[in-house]
């Protein structure tokens, strides 16, 4: 049946036919040379040929992607059931990855829609850097960050708070500490967020920092502080990645036998 086909084909390669690996290495590529693309076409020195071999690559990259995105509306019923076709249709449409395929391919009909200001349209192009969002859908890695990311959705969001909480307290501290020996570097609290925010993830502020002996001190205990803040969520993902790898590998090398229900090591 061609839609079976079509099903198998926009799906993950994970059907046994070489076809379907193909089309997402296909698609993986045609996703990351876009990319290249977008990157090479902020030079302003690059020459007229070049120039129009991108565009000629971005027409065909565009054809691809709606060629695909069709596809996946064609077997939405399959992907998305629904109590009709129309629905299904509209659930693809409006779910992240539909939403993620629809604005890939956007910036190139909206132009010929409608007539839209030069400075809206550089902005439609940037978005063409989501469609490296749709790697996602052929990559089973960033997949398993995602559920990871789902699973450990309470101590991340913990953690962020607690964050929050100590960058608001060290922006009241340093403003009240430094705002009047510093007016122009701490003139309100939002100035001072920003320099919290820079002192905790440890990257610096350039020339602004406190003078105060007690600034110093809060400050030197805020860049203490980041080092393990800014650890937290990193360990939290990659605890919970390696312990999805090694349930993965679990899976693939041990079976059930079908009388006692025991595992079974394939090694």
């Amino acid at each position: 049946m061609l839609k079976t086909k079509i099903f198998q084909l926009v799906e993950k390669g994970s059907h046994g036919k070489r076809m379907n690996k193909f089309f997402d290495y296909f698609i993986m590529a045609l996703i990351l040379l876009s990319l290249v693309v977008i990157i090479f076409e902020s030079f302003p020195e690059i020459n007229a040929e070049v120039v129009l071999a991108f565009q000629i690559f971005n027409v065909f990259s565009i054809i691809i992607f709606t060629i695909e995105y069709l596809m996946r509306i064609y077997v939405s019923d399959l992907t998305h059931p629904s109590s009709s076709r129309l629905k299904s249709a509209l659930k693809f449409i409006f779910s992240a990855y539909g939403l993620i395929d629809l604005l890939a391919i956007v910036p190139f009909y909206l132009p010929m829609l409608i007539k839209t200001d030069l400075r809206f349209l550089r902005i439609l192009r940037l978005i063409r850097f989501l469609r490296v969002l749709k790697i996602n859908r052929y990559n089973n890695s960033l997949n398993i960050i995602g559920e990871v990311i789902r699973e450990k959705k309470a101590e991340l969001a913990v953690t962020g708070f607690v964050t929050i909480l100590i960058l608001f307290l060290a922006s009241f501290l340093m403003y009240y500490v430094e705002g009047e020996h510093q007016p122009e570097q701490f003139p309100h609290i939002i100035a001072s967020f920003w320099w919290a925010v820079a002192t905790l993830t440890t990257v610096g502020y350039g020339d602004v920092y406190p003078i105060t002996g007690l600034g110093k001190v809060i400050s030197g205990f805020i860049a203490i502080m980041g080092i393990g803040i800014v650890a937290l969520p990193t360990g939290l993902i990659s605890a919970g990645f390696m312990s999805k790898i090694e349930k993965l590998r679990q899976n693939d090398t041990n079976e059930q036998c079908p009388h006692c229900g025991k595992a079974i090591d394939n090694d």
